[in-house]
């Protein structure tokens, strides 16, 4: 597990809970919107402190009777093979667990699930579940696959007794209402479904433009 960043105590990540907040480094997806470059760009990952398990799991151990529960995002924390036994020595500190993730692994999300590994999940959803559009979010080419994924794990939570969230990112000139309510009206009425604003902020996109222009000038 490679985690990029730790923080001890949130009041918003976890809906009505006192949470810390756990931030896998590493992502299979490239959204240029992200506002976590140096958990998503492998050429920025030396700009975080390396947080080890072990590190996480004592102060947890310390905490019990401070904290409510953690919350594990990223980055993508299911790109992580060692995930779920990550999830079980939460579990057995007695805490809540929320995991965050973009529904691209399946197979994962499905174990954990079944393990009763976590008791919210909070899924992001790009756009609507087209190949094309999401292959204009995710900048990791044709997405067909992708799209598979996502609308399996997106059964899996709907079909769960798990807690679910669904959200999109409001991308300006990305998403218009009509894709929106496309979303909306895919996952039902009886799903929870939130809309983010996007935060003008560090991003990938403005990472990588910075770097195109130094690229640039070097050449120069």
């Amino acid at each position: 597990m490679q985690i990029g960043g730790f923080v001890k105590q949130s009041l918003i990540d976890y809906p009505g809970k006192i949470a810390a907040v756990v931030f896998t480094q590493g992502c299979n997806f490239c959204c240029g919107y992200c506002h976590n470059p140096g958990l998503v760009l492998p050429e920025l990952f030396h700009q975080n402190q390396a947080i080890s398990v072990n590190e996480v799991l004592g102060y947890l151990r310390e905490r019990k009777n401070w904290l409510d529960g953690v919350v594990v995002t990223g980055g993508e924390p299911t790109i992580h093979k060692d995930l779920p036994e990550f999830l079980k020595k939460i579990k057995q500190l007695g805490y809540w667990i929320k995991l965050d993730t973009n529904g691209s692994n399946p197979s994962m999300l499905e174990h954990i699930i079944k393990e009763n590994l976590a008791d919210f999940v909070a899924m992001d959803i790009k756009t609507i579940l087209n190949a094309t559009y999401y292959s204009e979010i995710i900048d990791i080419g044709e997405s067909g696959s992708i799209i598979e994924k996502v609308i399996r794990s997106i059964d899996l939570l709907k079909n769960s007794n798990i807690e679910t969230e669904f959200r999109t990112t409001k991308i300006p000139g990305i998403h218009t209402s009509n894709i929106l309510n496309s979303v909306a009206e895919y996952l039902g009425k009886n799903s929870r479904y939130i809309l983010n604003d996007f935060r003008d902020s560090e991003t990938i996109s403005s990472y990588n433009y910075i770097e195109r222009i130094i690229q640039y000038e070097k050449h120069e």
